[in-house]
């Protein structure tokens, strides 16, 4: 299946977890792939996987909180003769930090990452956008909708991404789609430092009774970047193996 033919996706965060996932189905089918990160060596070497399989992909160093990262990102991708038809926001920040031990700085470069990049990102690249009526997907998380310790501005960050996702689906219809993709406990490098314990009951607090993958996440965004999804936009597609419903109270 190659959905993504003669198209230009931007994967922000690709070197690693769910962003090169993103970026190595979106290649497969198709997409030339431009992997935005600030890890160079772990960029370059998801990029050159990609076009060891038969894929077209690029590495570009990107602070995706800052504007100047992203419009050098944009020069990149117009002289390559480019115009991108999807973009997947998917960078991310986060320090374990309940209100009382965070500080300024450390709020300031969570919204920065996980908020304001949705901002600089769609803003960057509208005009394409609007050309090639392509789809903006956003890597929102389910801490947008529940309260867990230690998430304080990673929460706040999550939640505003679904709003700020809304506003441009509304502005910028009919010719560009927006959405966000909710993950859940999907195992990726993050868990790295997890204890087996901790990650048996994270499982187990699912329907599914497991951890999720990268690549389902991939699978959800995928969707949302092609014409499958063509009437679905300002919308929150949840992938989390059920543990947003999954309750044991009586």
């Amino acid at each position: 299946m190659q959905r993504f033919t003669d198209t230009t996706a931007v994967v922000t965060g690709a070197a690693s977890g769910i962003g090169a996932a993103s970026a190595r189905r979106l290649a497969s089918e198709g997409a030339t792939v431009i992997l935005a990160d600030i890890a160079d060596a772990a960029g370059e070497k998801v990029a050159e996987d990609i076009r060891q399989a038969g894929g077209s992909a690029l590495y570009v160093r990107c602070d995706v909180s800052s504007e100047e990262d992203w419009h050098r990102l944009h020069e990149r991708t117009r002289a390559l003769l480019c115009r991108v038809g999807v973009v997947h926001s998917n960078a991310f920040a986060h320090r374990d930090a309940a209100v009382h031990d965070l500080d300024g700085a450390g709020w300031d470069r969570e919204l920065a990452v996980n908020l304001k990049a949705l901002f600089l990102g769609a803003r960057t690249f509208l005009g394409d956008l609007r050309e090639t009526r392509g789809a903006f997907i956003a890597t929102s998380s389910v801490h947008a909708h529940f309260g867990l310790p230690g998430y304080p501005a990673y929460a706040a960050s999550k939640g505003g991404a679904c709003a700020l996702v809304r506003q441009p689906a509304v502005e910028y219809g009919p010719n560009v789609r927006f959405n966000s993709v909710l993950p859940g406990p999907i195992l990726t490098e993050v868990w790295d430092a997890v204890a087996e314990e901790d990650r048996r009951l994270s499982a187990d607090a699912t329907a599914l009774g497991r951890l999720g993958a990268a690549d389902e996440v991939a699978s959800a965004v995928a969707f949302l970047a092609s014409e499958d999804a063509a009437y679905i936009t300002g919308a929150e597609l949840v992938v989390d193996g059920g543990w947003s419903v999954k309750k044991e109270s009586k």
